[in-house]
């Protein structure tokens, strides 16, 4: 998904809120910085293996009932002030029944994901996505999963410890984060 970020120097998050609101239509993220970035919809192929990731997870999550996952649609309010949409989230039910319900849970909830994805197809930047990455584990994400389907790579980032990288494996583990998941990685490689 190509994107590109405008400065906009003191953004704050109710002004955010208000440009999300006047632009429904386009998918946009605020840095910590204050910065607005503005990404394009995914290619349809990028569509596709974005649902079969969601799926899985989906179907992993209805019968474990351990938490609750997201779309790319879903943005979060991380502790450094930025408001992030990964591609695909997971949130444990403890962590998020943490929140009020009218006032949190109705808005860019101020929560970090316990679990992102993050899919990289021919249209994005490999390093601005690895820099995102890190974010998240700054933020507080325990489990990240960066999905190279360019050169059918992934790589694991985890809390305090070096990212692990993976040549073209068929499946991917969730360790005891999301205990029991196992992604099928070809469906995404096709």
């Amino acid at each position: 998904m190509n994107s590109f970020t405008l400065k906009l120097p003191r953004l704050s998050t109710e002004d955010f809120i208000e440009i999300c609101q006047e632009n429904e239509d386009l998918q946009l993220e605020k840095t910590a910085q204050g910065e607005l970035s503005i990404m394009s919809p995914t290619y349809s192929w990028t569509g596709k293996r974005n649902s079969a990731l969601i799926g899985q997870l989906w179907w992993w999550n209805n019968n474990a009932e351990l938490g609750i996952v997201f779309d790319s649609s879903s943005g979060f309010t991380l502790p450094d002030g930025s408001i992030k949409s990964p591609d695909v989230s997971w949130i444990s039910h403890e962590n998020w029944d943490k929140l009020t319900e009218t006032e949190q849970k109705n808005q860019f909830s101020p929560i970090t994901p316990d679990f992102i994805i993050e899919l990289h197809s021919s249209t994005d930047s490999l390093k601005k996505l690895q820099s995102k990455m890190q974010d998240y584990l700054s933020n507080g994400v325990k489990l990240a999963w960066l999905i190279d389907t360019v050169n059918q790579r992934l790589e694991i980032y985890r809390q305090n410890q070096e990212v692990e990288i993976l040549e073209g494996p068929s499946d991917i583990s969730g360790e005891d984060i999301l205990p029991g998941f196992v992604l099928d990685l070809r469906k995404i490689w096709d």
